[in-house]
């Protein structure tokens, strides 16, 4: 079932992935899998998915292959099965019995391929009272405390873009989960169903705050503790120039340092000292507005005060410490987040850009030897455009 190995494309060489085509923490569960140098095929259906982004710059369908099925036509769920049965992973992002109605459920797939590890990525879970109900991140870390840790006191809480429920409570929870199904299916030879649910993983990511809170260590509600922006000496200030520092000086040596080099000697006991906290906090902010940003980063280089500049996404690549371990990396004219982590024996690349729909059908059905999977779609997939896979640097 698993494919030869192939040397500089990751510790998950050799592992077949079929990824169901969706959009969100899925497909990123896929790429970091991908990245890590699975071959995982990506079905399309005809026509895409709603995600309003050109295929050429979907970055979280890297390093991937795609065919176009039709899973709706009568002999949709066989060519998926077809696969099924030479993969090691499945994943899919559909609403709860979606699969099964389509007829690619766990049932038939495990059928085919007892030795299967069928990922299912959703927000609510496979069951529960909202199992069936529509949802996006926001709504998923709503209802786990995590968004309302986050804010200051009197104003809603921010949105959090999409990354702490969709990715860190999803997609890395979905990787976690199958990861550890494959090394038992190995050992044993039976094949298991994930069920990955964002807000499941999101409050598993609250785990500390959650004993904090039990011990009196943490107060539920905004704004008033050490790690949420209570504290004076570990959040973000605005500078001259209307950009931004963070700071991070919790413990005693880095706290010292920070008013130090902030010209504020005056409170070098003021770190627990509740009461002067308010005070605190405001001779920092005006303390931060008399330089700009770029002014303070000089301040604060080389020393460990815990305190950096806030970059943004365009600037992030060009900062000489994430330029020098290649946090970022450049392929197909996309600056893009490099491969993570890193791996001694078996480096991780960018292979090959964004899989274009239905580009790679015959290949695929090539090499995973499952001739059916061209059948009526060879005149498509050779007007779709090809993204070669490139060798690893």
């Amino acid at each position: 079932m698993t494919a030869a190995t192939t040397p500089g494309h990751g510790p998950l060489s050799g592992v077949r992935v079929v990824e169901l085509a969706g959009i969100g923490p899925g497909p990123f569960a896929a790429m970091l899998l991908a990245d890590l140098g699975a071959d995982v095929v990506r079905v399309d259906r005809p026509g895409g998915v709603a995600l309003g982004v050109d295929p050429e710059y979907d970055v979280t369908n890297r390093n991937k292959r795609s065919v176009l099925v039709d899973l709706k036509a009568p002999d949709g769920p066989a060519r998926v099965l077809d696969l099924v049965e030479r993969a090691d992973i499945l994943i899919e992002g559909n609403r709860p019995g979606v699969t099964e109605r389509l007829g690619v459920g766990p049932g038939p797939c495990h059928a085919r391929n007892p030795r299967l590890v069928y990922g299912r990525m959703t927000g609510w879970g496979q069951d529960g009272p909202l199992a069936q109900r529509a949802g996006h991140d926001i709504a998923y870390i709503a209802l786990t405390g995590t968004l309302g840790m986050i804010g200051s006191l009197g104003e809603p809480p921010p949105v959090p873009a999409n990354l702490l429920g969709d990715y860190a409570g999803g997609s890395l929870y979905l990787v976690v989960g199958v990861l550890a199904a494959l090394h038992h299916a190995r050992v044993t030879g039976t094949g298991q169903v994930i069920d990955a649910a964002i807000v499941d993983g999101t409050a598993h990511l609250s785990a500390m705050i959650h004993g904090m809170l039990a011990a009196g260590g943490w107060q539920d509600r905004r704004a008033a503790n050490l790690l949420d922006g209570g504290c004076p000496y570990y959040g973000t200030y605005e500078t001259a120039d209307g950009k931004h520092m963070a700071v991070g000086a919790l413990e005693p040596r880095f706290y010292e340092e920070f008013t130090r080099l902030l010209g504020l000697a005056d409170f070098a006991d003021a770190r627990r000292d509740w009461v002067r906290w308010g005070e605190l906090r405001e001779a920092v902010a005006a303390r931060f507005r008399s330089r700009t940003r770029d002014e303070w980063t000089d301040v604060f280089a080389g020393t460990d005060a815990c305190v950096a500049p806030v970059l943004s996404l365009r600037e992030a690549p060009h900062h000489p410490h994430l330029a020098a371990r290649g946090t970022f990396t450049e392929h197909c004219g996309i600056t893009q987040p490099a491969p993570a982590p890193r791996f001694s024996a078996t480096p991780t690349s960018v292979r090959g850009g964004p899989a274009l729909p239905g580009a790679d059908t015959s290949d695929v059905a090539r090499d995973w030897d499952v001739p059916r999977l061209v059948d009526d779609v060879e005149d498509a997939d050779r007007e779709t455009p090809r993204r070669v896979l490139e060798n690893p640097q």
